[in-house]
């Protein structure tokens, strides 16, 4: 039963909605624009997919962010419209299901207006809780229910997909308008003029949300790489391409065991099998995080979560078949779900409620263009499995210790033990004793 009085409810109900038709258009679309074409075709189509994504935030981050922060209401304005927008979209998209010349332009719009409802939302969060401190757990409930939506609404979605793509956008039509009427009760209380806080604004350009802005976006970056990854290896024919079969050799070659590639793509199931590992995952990681922000500070969070991305890339690489795709999938997706609600919660806290549209916006755009870089690099080099595990393996142990060491100078918890220092200054030489007794 949902409390109507309960501002947060409010919004929780809104974006489950909202999600749930995100979920219903995608599942319309993907076979249009991915699965029913082949894989070599598949990739210069999905190459200018991934540049377009960049272009919503060519709008949302001048544009929008700073115009819902001035608006008296503005917050919750960009997610009533942006539902309103997905609704007439998904409707109008319904005569061009089978492939129209306009389904491509019509898809754009609606990334770009759900790439807006994001901003919007993150915005409006701190707004409907009481305090800074309940803001990782109020992420964390946001980011279950989209796993939830999501997983729930793809199964009327594929009940809808029998009788066609149009039926299946006439559906997320309906999901849209639902999630319409429930924005049109999401409170906004704050008012422009509120809490000027220059300090608050200043504290975002310092060291500790920047280093935590650049971890957040290398794992953004993973979770782009490993998809796009997953997506083409499970489809790949029988004869690797070049790259991918070369760094497969030499990771093999580390083994004294040469992957081999499978006699034509993989079962169909597996791709379902890597995406439940995924929503699986992310659902563990959203519920853990208020656990973990109850036991850390947010900059030790996005540590271990960088951590875990290369333990799963480690997985990945060492483990055969579905079993490393599984695994793979289920620990970035899991890092990425409580690295984003600890930097989330970091940046709620610090910014002032004037310029939360603008700072949303400036770090969404920033990391989604560190998304569809390590996206379109998986596109790209089209790499085996194993060896894009290798990939993501060393690429994180470089980034990991990168950010321990400039997060080392922020927060001296992160510096190894002092005696372990002393011994590597020292050349590694024994303490004498008679200093020590002095």
């Amino acid at each position: 039963m949902v409390r109507w009085n309960d501002p947060f409810a409010r919004l929780a109900v809104a974006h489950a909605l909202s999600t749930a038709g995100d979920a219903v258009v995608a599942i319309a679309l993907a076979n249009t624009l991915f699965f029913q074409v082949d894989p070599t075709d598949a990739q210069g189509r999905v190459l200018l997919y991934l540049l377009f994504t960049m272009a919503p935030f060519a709008l949302v981050g001048p544009f929008i962010g700073p115009a819902m922060d001035k608006v008296p209401g503005g917050h919750r304005l960009v997610i009533l419209a942006s539902a309103l927008g997905r609704m007439v979209l998904a409707f109008a998209m319904i005569p061009n299901a089978g492939g129209g010349l306009l389904l491509f332009p019509e898809a754009f719009m609606v990334l770009v207006l759900g790439k807006t409802y994001q901003v919007g939302k993150a915005a409006l969060v701190p707004s409907t809780v009481r305090s800074d401190g309940e803001l990782v757990e109020a992420n964390s409930k946001l980011q279950l229910l989209s796993g939830l939506a999501g997983a729930g609404a793809a199964i009327p979605a594929g009940l809808a997909s029998l009788i066609g793509p149009g039926a299946v956008l006439a559906l997320g039509g309906v999901v849209f308008l639902a999630a319409s009427l429930a924005a049109v009760r999401v409170p906004d209380p704050r008012r422009p003029a509120e809490r000027i806080e220059p300090k608050a604004a200043a504290e975002l350009n310092r060291l500790p949300v920047q280093t935590s802005a650049a971890a957040m976006s290398w794992l953004r970056g993973v979770v782009g790489f490993v998809t796009f990854l997953l997506a083409f290896a499970l489809r790949r024919p029988a004869a690797a391409p070049p790259v991918g079969r070369t760094i497969g050799e030499v990771v093999g070659a580390g083994k004294a065991y040469v992957p081999t590639v499978p006699a034509g793509p993989y079962p169909t199931w597996y791709f379902a099998m890597a995406v439940v590992a995924a929503v699986l995952g992310g659902l563990a990681g959203s519920a853990l995080a208020p656990r973990l922000r109850a036991m850390a500070r947010e900059g030790t969070i996005l540590s271990a979560s960088m951590g875990v991305v290369v333990l799963s890339a480690l997985l990945g690489l060492i483990m055969p078949g579905l079993v490393g795709m599984v695994l793979l999938s289920a620990g970035v997706a899991a890092s990425a779900a409580v690295g984003k609600q600890a930097f989330d919660a970091l940046v709620q806290a610090g910014a002032p409620d004037v310029d939360r549209g603008r700072v949303f916006a400036r770090f969404e755009s920033q990391f989604q263009l560190v998304w569809v870089l390590g996206a379109a690099l998986a596109v790209f080099l089209r790499l085996g499995i194993r060896a894009g595990s290798f990939v993501v393996l060393v690429g994180g142990a470089l980034a990991l210790a990168l950010y321990l060491v400039a997060a080392s100078g922020i927060d001296p918890r992160l510096l190894p033990p002092q005696r372990l220092l002393s011994r590597f200054s020292s050349g590694g030489d024994r303490e004498d004793p008679q200093r020590s007794a002095s």
